[in-house]
């Protein structure tokens, strides 16, 4: 009996295969969905903020000392 690195034998069973098949679909359908989704406006106001260098009032800049 061979084993993967996951430690999933090689010859398992055609049901427990299909199970693994089923997984590995819906994984890759919930990610594909993810990606597709807008980013929310907050992040996107963030992301602006960052490349204009400005930070929101009340932050902290990172001048290096440590709380």
């Amino acid at each position: 009996m061979c084993e993967t690195m996951a430690g999933f034998s090689e010859d398992d069973t055609p049901k427990r295969q299909a199970i693994r098949a089923q997984i590995d679909e819906n994984l890759k359908r919930v990610y594909a969905q993810a990606l597709s989704e807008e980013l929310p406006d907050r992040f996107k106001d963030l992301l602006a903020q960052l490349k204009s260098g400005s930070l929101p009032a009340g932050s902290k800049s990172d001048s290096g000392d440590a709380p």
